[in-house]
């Protein structure tokens, strides 16, 4: 069986010049903006006592994002946010000039015209993509890498957004959606992934996933009475994680939890990067082949990036059955805990917090994160089974088991 592998954090600090994307402010006026749309609602946090207690910890909690907007899946929150930045920016104003009322509305169509936005996705972020568009009245070209399933195609499809699956892995899909939004009048691409000359959008849809850590935040302290001590949260280009963390770090200056990034071992780019540990990126190239398809991004975000580089503790690895493992935990739990249904990409933060509370092999780990019997742990489920018959395939018929 492929081991967890990791690392902790010695990397050199930069200027931290990237940390202000997620202050308060930033947050406070994404989470404004979703709030004007009819759709919108706190999505739970799962409180699992008995699991906690069965693994040895004071508190384990699991923000549900299976309920957002409908669209089983967190992603949304950062492309419909950067969609109304951009659309407020060209219109001269404040984004909290433009909100959804303002964005349905036939003035918006006389001021604005219309724009088509382009991106790339495994799935969860260009649903959340086109279904903004559609919403807004807007256009959308989604590109998906080989491999995609075709139920999270045809839910792309149903928003009314132009689909295609390339022959290609996810980051060649960027390369691809950059060009023809270069070339489409009033194209845009609205993807969560920076780089030189492409850093505004990029940071609008870190702040639209700021509402989620926002309100897991205040649902934390709420139910156990505290802030958490550590933090998992799982990353693909780093946009979740870098959002995570700065807005942990801002909210929390004088003692920020212990954060963790988990990865899927066949896309790891940000732990080989801190495996490198002079603070320069890492990228991983090939066919990202993992069952985790919303974390097979092997170039990272370069503004996440520096964020993650200056605060974050650790970066784990993990193989596909610390995933399965986590779906398995979270579906069936223990009596009296809330159930979450979480795919792929969401479950592998109770994989991981499992496998090192439970399994020797990872004493080491366990120590140097310092999880005890007065650790507070927060995890992120992502997204719900945006693939069910995977989903089935690995809860009911124990595929990918880690024995």
């Amino acid at each position: 069986m492929q081991s967890i592998k990791w690392v902790e954090n010695r990397m050199p600090g930069s200027e931290d010049r990237q940390l202000s994307i997620m202050n308060l402010d930033n947050v406070e006026r994404a989470y404004r903006f979703h709030q004007s749309f009819p759709q919108y609602s706190v999505t739970p946090l799962a409180s699992l006592p008995g699991m906690a207690s069965h693994l040895g910890l004071g508190a384990l909690c699991v923000k549900d994002e299976s309920y957002r907007f409908g669209l089983n899946a967190f992603k949304v929150l950062g492309g419909s946010f950067a969609m109304g930045r951009y659309i407020a920016g060209e219109l001269g104003r404040d984004v909290a000039e433009v909100d959804y009322a303002y964005l349905t509305s036939n003035k918006l169509r006389q001021e604005f015209g219309q724009a088509t936005f382009f991106t790339a996705t495994d799935g969860n972020h260009g649903r959340g993509v086109a279904w903004a568009a559609n919403q807004l009245h807007q256009k959308a070209v989604v590109h998906m890498p080989k491999g995609t399933v075709q139920i999270r195609y045809d839910n792309i499809a149903k928003e009314g957004a132009q689909v295609t699956i390339e022959d290609v892995n996810y980051d060649e899909c960027v390369r691809i959606a950059a060009k023809e939004a270069g070339e489409t009048k009033h194209g845009v691409i609205v993807q969560d992934t920076a780089w030189e000359g492409y850093e505004d959008i990029p940071a609008y849809i870190m702040q639209g996933y700021g509402t989620m850590a926002r309100e897991a935040a205040e649902q934390f302290e709420a139910t156990t009475g505290g802030a958490p001590t550590h933090v998992f949260v799982q990353a693909g280009v780093g946009s979740l994680a870098g959002a995570v963390q700065g807005y942990f770090r801002n909210r929390y200056p004088q003692n920020p939890p212990i954060v963790t990034v988990m990865e899927a071992a066949a896309a790891d780019c940000l732990y080989r990067g801190a495996l490198k540990g002079d603070g320069s990126m890492s990228m991983v190239d090939g066919d990202l082949v993992t069952i985790m398809a919303g974390l097979a991004c092997g170039e990272p975000n370069t503004q996440s990036w520096d964020i993650l580089r200056n605060h974050t503790r650790f970066f784990v690895s993990c193989p596909d059955w610390v995933s399965a493992r986590g779906m398995r935990m979270l579906g069936a739990p223990i009596p009296g805990d809330a159930r979450v249904i979480s795919g792929e990409s969401g479950a592998v933060g109770m994989g991981v917090v499992s496998a090192v509370m439970q399994d020797p092999a990872y004493t080491q780990l366990k120590a140097a994160l310092g999880l005890s019997s007065a650790s507070r742990v927060l995890l992120f489920s992502t997204e719900g089974d945006t693939d069910p018959e995977n989903y089935r395939k690995i809860v009911w018929d124990g595929a990918y088991a880690s024995l």
